[in-house]
This record gives structure tokens, sequence and C-alpha cells, in this order.
């Protein structure tokens, strides 16, 4: 059955509620939530000029999926691996300054959540979409191959059969049934075993607890909020740093800057997250300084990620270029 058959406008029509599925698909693949959305706009492009070719014998979505995981993998192709600060150097201390700042393209980057997860109305898929887009998660699929990591995503996270998959590769079903096994393996030496599920309740108190603490600057607060081995880290430096003591020392020293700063709530990959706007130095109002994201592991905070690139990223999750005295 041709596209006559299926209707041309129905076909077109549909394209547009698959956008944000496609979307989280094409940046969990690429690391990046701008690299994503040019990867969407040109399967579009592509199924748009494709469409009296489409049969009808897949459904618009795999059709869709086929075109994505192509236009990801052309864009991958020579492409550097985007990683996490802890995928670049080993820890340093408290006292230590950011040091040298990468281009942003070395970084994953975090993304809003209503650009990247459609609703789930089982509370367990609406879990395993938001681990899906974790930064620790995006970086460790960096580390696979780009079809093993399709392979994964469209398997484990999306619920495309193997027949399926092997469709929208290309492929045999041997074939993608040995990369997701493949692609399981490397995946697994690269993730530390996965916490207990933290509940949106503890999530959302743990936010709460932090944002205060950081308004006051209570670094005795902030260390019982943290697990003992929790990580923060500062794109677009390689600075990281492990451990409470570490990490307060850090916001006591090189960062005692952020004294005084305001926080708006927003949400980033799943997880809580602020923009964070520091005094301007005659006093006029708060600029933007860094989007904090903040994950949450079982009951404690377990990363503090900073992001500086404040130019695109505060017009990407909504946040004001200012905030008055």
């Amino acid at each position: 059955m041709g596209v006559v058959g299926v209707g041309r406008d129905g076909v077109v029509g549909g394209f547009e509620e698959h956008r944000t599925e496609l979307t989280g698909y094409c940046y969990r693949m690429l690391g990046s939530v701008f690299e994503a959305e040019d990867a969407v706009q040109e399967t579009m492009v592509r199924a748009w000029r494709g469409v009296d070719r489409f049969e009808g014998r897949s459904s618009l979505r795999s059709w869709l999926y086929r075109i994505a995981t192509n236009v990801c993998l052309d864009a991958l192709a020579g492409s550097k691996r985007r990683a996490l600060p802890m995928d670049l150097s080993a820890p340093a201390g408290g006292a230590a300054s950011p040091g040298k700042a990468l281009d942003a393209s070395a970084w994953i980057e975090p993304c809003p959540d209503d650009r990247t997860l459609v609703a789930a109305g089982d509370p367990a898929d609406a879990a395993v979409l938001r681990e899906s887009v974790r930064l620790a998660f995006v970086a460790a699929l960096q580390y696979l191959a780009p079809r093993q990591r399709a392979v994964l995503l469209l398997r484990e996270v999306l619920g495309f059969s193997a027949r399926e998959v092997a469709e929208i590769q290309g492929c045999t079903v041997a074939s993608a049934n040995s990369a997701l096994q493949r692609a399981r393996a490397a995946l697994a030496d690269r993730r530390e075993a996965a916490a207990p599920p933290t509940s949106d309740v503890v999530r959302q108190a743990l936010a709460a607890r932090y944002a205060a603490a950081f308004a006051d600057f209570d670094m005795e607060g902030l260390g019982m909020l943290l697990h003992v081995d929790a990580t923060l880290s500062l794109a677009p430096h390689t600075l990281w740093m492990r451990g409470c003591a570490d990490i307060q020392a850090w916001f006591s020293g090189p960062a005692v800057g952020c004294r005084g700063s305001r926080l708006v709530p927003t949400t980033a990959n799943g997880s809580p997250a602020f923009g964070q706007y520091r005094r301007r130095a005659d006093g006029t109002g708060f600029e933007p300084w860094a989007l904090q994201v903040i994950e949450v592991s079982s009951d404690r905070i377990g990363d503090i990620r900073f992001f500086r690139d404040t130019e695109r990223l505060f017009p990407l999750f909504g946040l004001p270029p200012r905030l008055d005295a």
C-alpha cells in the first residue's frame, strides 16, 4: 500500500507529533540539544521530501526513526566524542582554580525536559525515560560506536523490537541483536551500579533544601545533603572534584564569589536544576553565571554540575537575561 492509500496529508500531518521523542533520541545520540534539534529538523525535511516513497509497510514512527538514525550517523562521522569533565581529567582539590576552558563542542550539554521527554502515563516508564537522559548516562553512551548507541536506544529506551531495529538500521535481526549485546557489555563497563530509584517527592525536597543552603551559603547544611563521594564539575572547564570536603572548600575558596547569588528553579535531564545569577559588580542587579543541574541518587545529592555557557543555555531554558536588585 503506497502513500496514496495511507493519505499523503495524513502522513505529513503525523510528523510533528513525534518531534519531542525524536529530539530526545537525537540528543542521546549526539550529546547536544542544539545539534539534536538541527538533526530533527533535517529529519523532517528528508521525510517531507521522501513522503511519496513511504509505502506504509512499517509504521510512520519507524520510518521517521530510520531517517533520524541516518541523520545522526552522518553527523557523528568523524566527530569527536562529547564528554563531562570527569571523563577528561583527574579530580582536583577544593583550592583548585577552574583552569582552561574548552570549546562548547567538547561537552555533553544539558537539555530542558520539555524538549526531550514525552509524557509517560506509567510511573515505571517515566522513570526509565528520566534515567535515559541523565547526564552521566548520555556521557556513557558516547563511548559506544554510533550504530551500537542507536541499537541500544531503539531497543531499551524506545521499545522497538529486534525486527524493527533491523529494518531501521538496514541490517539483519542477528546483526541488530549482536550489536545490542556488545553495547550492553560496553556500557556496563562504564557505568556504576544503579542506585535505587528516587521518588519525585524526595528529589524535589532535596532540591529545595539545596537551594536554601546555597542561598544562605551554608556549607555545613550543604554538606549534610551530599553523598560522601559526591562530585562537582564546572564545564566548559575540566575542573571537577569528589567528596564533601573538597566541594565545601571550593565554595568557601575559589567560588566564594557565589555568595549572595540567586537561584531560579527549572529542570534539566530529568533532574532539578537552577539558573544561578551572581550580583553585578555595580550592585544594579544579578547577571547569569551558570546553569546548575542537581542529580540525586537515593536520598542524597550525588552530583552538582555547573554549565557556564549562559549565553546559549539561559534562553534555551527560558531563564531571564538578568534579575533586578
